[in-house]
């Protein structure tokens, strides 16, 4: 697979770190594209790689495109004619966390140009992208996936094949979903606490011996303490990521009172000009005296 060229469009804190890691693997990045110009000819100057002037630009100069968009429109309007016109042959490999609906949108419109699309789902943050320890969920024809495997396994400490296009931004919304009550959850059990006079970090040890236990208490509970919350995984990112999982909910017709009463916590954090912090962040609406 090495001897694939890869292009990537979106230079966020995710797409640039795997960009940088490949690159750092012995894979040729050949042209990198942002919607930030500036952001785009930085990384291009650091990897030595092309700076592309458009999407299209990016996909006529690889074999493989990844792409990590922010949400279902921005991911619809790349898929343009211009794009489309060089996805003859190109496999496109898009991770963003969207609708089951966009990642499907962007397939047929991939194979009905000549190209294939697989969807890798990332349930990790910034240094796993940066160390190519990512844990991915793959969508999409499993022959592509076994033919592209090496290049996901390049990325990942672990991979999981999920199933058609679509199924993987399922159960992606699922893990984000729960992720995201828990973060809120746990912001909740450490805001009554200190309004209790409980010395928290014995709440802390107390909460990881017992049912309390999760793995957001192991990565925001101190950030909550200390209102740390350089980004990881944005309070914007999660209020759309349990849009997601609502949204599929009101499908198939399953209430989900506790996704909901998250997803409203962080649509209040993004009123307060505070959804670009982390998603500990939501720690700011529990805890007295920080509102």
């Amino acid at each position: 697979m090495k001897n694939k060229t890869i292009s990537f469009i979106g230079l966020g804190r995710m797409g640039a770190n795997m960009a940088r890691h490949l690159q750092d693997s012995g894979y040729t990045i050949a042209s990198l594209y942002d919607i930030n110009s500036q952001t785009t000819a930085s990384l291009a100057q650091e990897l030595k790689s092309q700076a592309a002037a458009t999407p299209a630009d990016a996909v006529a100069a690889a074999d493989i495109i990844f792409t990590v968009i922010p949400d279902d429109k921005a991911m619809d309007e790349l898929y343009s004619p211009e794009l489309l016109a060089h996805a003859k042959g190109r496999l496109f490999i898009n991770c963003a966390t969207l609708s089951p609906e966009a990642h499907q949108r962007a397939a047929e419109a991939a194979r009905d140009a000549g190209g294939d699309a697989l969807e890798a789902a990332m349930a990790s943050s910034i240094p796993q992208a940066r160390n190519g320890t990512l844990y991915l969920m793959i969508g999409g024809h499993e022959s592509t996936f076994d033919t592209n495997k090496s290049l996901l396994e390049d990325l990942s400490s672990d991979l999981q094949y999920i199933g058609p296009i679509g199924s993987a931004a399922k159960v992606k919304a699922l893990v984000n979903m729960v992720m995201n009550i828990n973060t809120a959850g746990l912001a909740e059990g450490l805001g009554l606490g200190d309004a209790l006079g409980i010395d928290l970090q014995i709440l802390k040890k107390v909460f990881s011996k017992t049912g309390a236990n999760s793995r957001v208490l192991e990565t925001d509970a101190d950030d909550m303490l200390t209102r740390d919350h350089d980004c990881y995984f944005s309070a914007a990112h999660a209020a759309k990521d349990s849009g997601i999982a609502n949204a599929l909910a009101a499908q198939a017709g399953i209430a989900v009172p506790l996704s909901q009463a998250t997803a409203a916590q962080y649509q209040k954090l993004i009123a307060a000009n505070k959804g670009e912090l982390d998603k500990s962040a939501v720690a700011e609406l529990t805890f007295k005296g920080r509102q």
